[in-house]
């Protein structure tokens, strides 16, 4: 028999006891994340490491392209917009990135994305590179960044369940974060020091050298074939995978929160102008770097997650807590205070996704994953893009501060009034949940 390492079952993997952590102190086991499904899985590993590269070029150019139209326009409100042309690009390709994942090899699907994402790059290398670089072209290398991950997301999420046993989901869900949260605390770091020394050229080219790596990674992985009830991409497949959603209140729930805490409390395209306060383009980096600092810390003392059961509740209390950490952060006076502030709220938003990412992973039928994940795409998503927009606007007619603080309060508001106008999502209970069946499969009770 092939070890778990060399074997990719063609639906979701055998769900097998979970041993302990080895080498490690008992107290240590219930803090620092299980690093298991790395060690027993060879595609996870391969999936992990170029997504984890790729992410963390992606990330400086996360902050490269707000720098560039800042300079470029001296608007915030024309940062904002680029949220905008963003979510217009994921509105447009969301289902049907969820439904090609259904139906499709996952891995090629994301090959084929990333492909493309590696030629914007290149283009944005080119435009930085002129003498008189124009606005327009990142806008459009913004959104079709946006569009093609929205196409690639679906089959990444799909992919995770795939590679590792049920009974580690929630494990991968902690491994994914704090790859992710690497990537966002090196690739704003980086990208401050290339914006202050070289400038957008080497941002961009690096961004662009990140994506050899990955598909190198992914072309070493086997094929993910789509289950063996998969059909060809349609309406009536999309309109499936609404119907399903539907029927979930919980998992509204948990789109709804993460789309109300984020629209209102997502100061990020304020950052360029709040960095001009505190310093230029290294208070820049500071800034965007800040919440992935929280979010690692919050990522490498998980241990605990997976001794939650009541998974609505803790994502309605820490997604409450990310708003209140933003109102911190817009009434801080000092550079280290706001940090400290942003970090917070990253370590509230991480404990929030890893919970999202476990009640998602545990609860919805393989072949609904890229159509439902297309939902969670869109409010993965579309939050933080509109909040940007949202935030830009705001201060343009109340200034900076007032935009953060109130947009943190609101945010308060807004999840709390979610998760009362949703009970099932502050009620769901991973222990005795009974989830309703997708389109012709039976009832099952999950444990």
């Amino acid at each position: 028999m092939p070890e778990p390492d060399e074997r990719l079952a063609p639906g979701p993997p055998e769900v097998t006891p979970a041993p302990e952590a080895e080498g490690l102190p008992s107290g240590w086991r219930a803090v620092v994340p299980d690093l298991r499904p790395l060690r027993r899985h060879r595609e996870y590993r391969l999936l992990t490491l170029g997504q984890g590269v790729s992410f963390l070029g992606s990330m400086v150019t996360y902050v490269a392209v707000p720098y560039q139209v800042f300079r470029i326009t001296h608007s915030s409100l024309a940062v904002g917009m680029v949220g905008v042309v963003q979510m217009a690009a994921i509105l447009a390709l969301a289902f049907l990135g969820g439904a090609l994942a259904d139906a499709a090899d996952r891995r090629r699907l994301v090959r084929v994305a990333e492909t493309g994402q590696l030629a914007c790059s290149l283009a944005l290398l080119a435009n930085a590179s002129v003498g008189r670089p124009q606005a327009w072209p990142v806008f459009v290398m913004a959104g079709t960044i946006a569009g093609l991950g929205a196409i690639q997301r679906p089959a990444l999420q799909g992919l995770v369940p795939r590679l590792v046993d049920r009974d580690e989901l929630t494990a991968a869900g902690a491994i994914d974060a704090l790859v992710r949260t690497v990537g966002m605390i090196g690739g704003p770091a980086f990208a401050g020091l290339l914006l202050a020394g070289p400038g957008l050229r080497f941002a961009y080219g690096l961004d662009a050298a990140t994506f050899a790596v990955s598909l190198g990674a992914l072309s070493r992985m086997r094929a993910v074939p789509p289950p063996p009830e998969a059909e060809r991409p349609s309406l009536r497949r999309v309109v499936e995978g609404l119907r399903y959603a539907r029927s979930r209140p919980e998992l509204i729930g948990t789109y709804l929160i993460d789309m109300a805490a984020m629209f209102f409390g997502m100061p990020m395209a304020l950052f360029p102008a709040l960095a001009v306060r505190y310093g230029g383009s290294a208070a820049l980096g500071a800034l965007y770097a800040a919440p992935s600092v929280g979010a690692f810390l919050a990522t490498v003392t998980s241990g605990w997650t997976g001794r939650v059961h009541r998974h609505g509740r803790a994502i309605s209390i820490a997604a409450a807590l990310w708003g209140l950490a933003i109102v911190g952060f817009g009434l801080a006076p000092w550079l280290w205070l706001a940090l400290l502030g942003l970090a917070a709220a990253g370590a509230a938003d991480m404990v929030s996704g890893i919970f999202r990412m476990t009640m998602w992973n545990q609860t919805i039928p393989d072949h609904l994953r890229g159509r439902l994940a297309s939902i969670e795409l869109l409010s993965y998503t579309s939050g933080p893009l509109l909040g940007n927009a949202e935030a830009g606007a705001a201060a343009s007619l109340v200034g900076l501060r007032a935009s953060v603080v109130s947009g943190g309060a609101l945010c308060v508001v807004a999840v709390v009034g979610t998760a009362a106008a949703l009970p099932a999502l502050w009620a769901y209970d991973a222990l005795v949940a009974r989830i309703p069946p997708a389109p012709g499969d039976e009832e099952a009770l999950l444990p």
